[in-house]
């Protein structure tokens, strides 16, 4: 019965375990006492390796765990010196305030060269582009924090997952399963070479957003509801069901979107935004949904007819 190709597989498998040149290099003489999170997916990821009680602020975003983040937050995307660094207590061994370690993923305000002018160590993890990325970026934050055994675990179990998806899904006939990925009503999507994208990809689905993007997009076009409902893709993602409120139904009732073909038949698959947009701990879970959605496809005979 035919998988997912064998030698796609093992490039997948392949970049899953290589290393971020940094993480190994990053580890400090000390765990930091004091850590400020910039980043929702950072946030995520300190806790679930163990670092939670390092964290003494988060972002403004930072939502998940649910219970137990700090109630210190700064708003990562206008974030100044000031907010940053009285941070932490003094203690009868330091009076000084500033955070051991800073975590940010977007550099707004040049937060990062000012900080480091003061001597705080600052390290940036931006959307990875691969799925090697991400699973290093964990691994960083464990050296970087003291919980490497957590974090490779982590890493591990994770790679894990998305391997065994990739291998689960079988389409003995190849069809060709089209899909879009909406992030928001205006219809801005994601292409292939985006972590998401690349998520899809190795799942042997065709993006409908790759055809259309150019090099200014940087990966997330804005595509026209013509050119959707022309390209009549089999799978929709919808990641703006928590921001922006939309549904299924929501897109059915755009025009020329009832005859589209994964409308049609039931294949627009509610996904948090949360969960589609960071690239931590919860990605197993994301890949699982993606999984479960393209299997579906592949086994609804309404949908080759």
């Amino acid at each position: 019965m035919f998988t997912f190709p064998r030698v796609a597989l093992t490039l997948i498998v392949g970049a899953l375990a290589l290393p971020l040149a940094s993480a190994t290099s990053a580890t400090a003489s000390a765990p930091p006492s004091c850590v400020v999170s910039l980043s929702p997916t950072a946030t995520e990821t300190l806790y679930a390796i163990g670092a939670g009680h390092q964290v003494q602020a988060v972002d403004t975003d930072s939502n998940y765990p649910t219970a137990g983040l700090p109630t210190k937050r700064i708003n990562a995307l206008n974030p100044s010196v000031e907010s940053v660094i009285g941070i932490c207590k003094a203690s009868r061994g330091s009076t000084s305030t500033k955070p051991d370690l800073v975590i940010i993923a977007y550099d707004a305000n040049s937060i990062k060269e000012k900080l480091t002018a003061l001597g705080v160590k600052v390290v940036t993890q931006d959307a990875p582009t691969t799925l090697a990325g991400a699973l290093a970026q964990i691994r960083q934050l464990g050296s970087l924090t003291g919980h490497v055994a957590r974090a490779d675990a982590l890493a591990s179990s994770l790679q894990h997952t998305i391997i065994a998806d990739v291998r689960s899904v079988h389409n003995p006939a190849h069809r060709k399963v089209n899909v879009y990925y909406e992030l928001d009503p205006t219809l801005y999507s994601v292409t292939s070479g985006t972590f998401v994208g690349a998520l899809m990809k190795s799942l042997g689905l065709v993006n409908i957003a790759d055809a259309h993007a150019t090099s200014a997009d940087a990966g997330y076009p804005q595509l026209s509801a013509e050119y959707i409902v022309n390209a009549n893709p089999e799978l929709i993602f919808l990641a703006d069901t928590v921001c922006c409120h939309v549904t299924p139904a929501k897109v059915a009732a755009r025009a020329g979107f009832a005859r589209v073909n994964a409308v049609r038949n039931g294949h627009v698959i509610n996904l948090n935004d949360d969960v589609a947009s960071r690239w931590g701990p919860r990605l197993g879970q994301l890949m699982n949904e993606i999984t479960a959605a393209v299997k579906s496809v592949l086994a609804d005979p309404r949908v080759w007819k």
